[in-house]
């Protein structure tokens, strides 16, 4: 019998979840900031005058890249694939950058800051966006992409 989710990791996927839960905790309870990664990155480069102070978000948006440096030197890393030609990835940051400004947030702030608070505004995006991102992967896998 084939395995319904081969590459299921539930214990990583369990610890990953409380640590970002912590995070955000801490960053509320601490700051009285809400911990979305877009904000951060937009405070931390001077795009936005409000939020965090600018070098708490200039630590938060350096310690992503970071964390996971230092995650993959002590378990391996993990198997990546890209496109041969950097032009989709280029499209896909600048229509991510374009909807986070337009849903005024991310998936960080709205599904894990925003839904603990019960934001209604945070609830609905979230929804919007996972209804669009399952339907994306029922056409890329309809068209044979996946």
């Amino acid at each position: 019998m084939i395995p319904v989710f081969p590459h299921a990791m539930p214990v990583e996927g369990f610890v990953g979840g409380l640590m970002i839960g912590l995070a955000a905790a801490i960053m509320l309870l601490g700051l009285g900031r809400i911990a979305g990664v877009s904000g951060m990155a937009a405070r931390a480069t001077g795009l936005a005058d409000t939020g965090a102070p600018r070098v708490v978000a200039g630590a938060f948006i350096l310690g992503l890249p970071l964390g996971a440096l230092i995650v993959s030197l002590f378990t391996g890393g993990v198997v990546t694939r890209f496109p041969d030609s950097p032009l989709p990835l280029i499209i896909g940051g600048l229509l991510v950058g374009f909807g986070t400004r337009l849903g005024s947030g991310c998936t960080s702030g709205h599904g894990v800051c925003g839904m603990s608070r019960l934001s209604r505004r945070s609830i609905f995006a979230t929804a919007v966006f996972m209804g669009a991102g399952f339907a994306t992967v029922v056409a890329m896998r309809a068209g044979g992409v996946l």
